[in-house]
């Protein structure tokens, strides 16, 4: 128990639990903002498109409502709908990560000088820079 205790106080504090809380933080936000951007931007035209058809509320009726008993439908409009969702949410957030990955990659290459690289990529490409030299001497030598 008493180890138990020590691990979970270790990952507490080594900022794993805090990455993970502010992941699901900006996670929520971003998922408010795609909401947002498909109900109230993207699928107001669509619905304009679609001649103000409401798929929400279309379904496939298996059973008529009669007295007590109530209606039995496939609600696939509902569907198509979520899948729509689904679809507008997962390419913006690929061209999302497609931005992000493009500016990473400017970031991470030494010879652009349009954005500030990182102390250890440049360690990195000035390594690589003196092990080519040094091969290249080898190579030499031995000709």
């Amino acid at each position: 128990m008493k180890n138990f205790i020590k691990e979970f106080k270790n990952f507490a504090i080594k900022g794993n639990m805090i990455d993970m809380a502010i992941g699901i933080i900006i996670g929520t936000a971003f998922n408010n903002v795609i909401n947002t951007l498909v109900k109230k931007i993207i699928m107001p035209p669509l619905s304009l498109m679609t001649d103000d058809v409401n798929l929400s509320s279309k379904k496939y009726i298996l059973r008529e409502a009669l007295g007590d008993a109530q209606e039995v439908a496939l609600g696939y409009g509902e569907m198509l709908e979520a899948l729509i969702d689904f679809l507008i949410i997962a390419l913006t957030i690929f061209v999302v990560i497609k931005g992000f990955h493009r500016f990473k990659t400017k970031a991470e290459d030494p010879e652009n000088k349009e954005v500030e690289t990182p102390k250890n990529i440049e360690l990195l490409a000035s390594l690589e820079k003196l092990m080519q030299e040094q091969n290249a001497l080898l190579r030499n030598k031995k000709n």
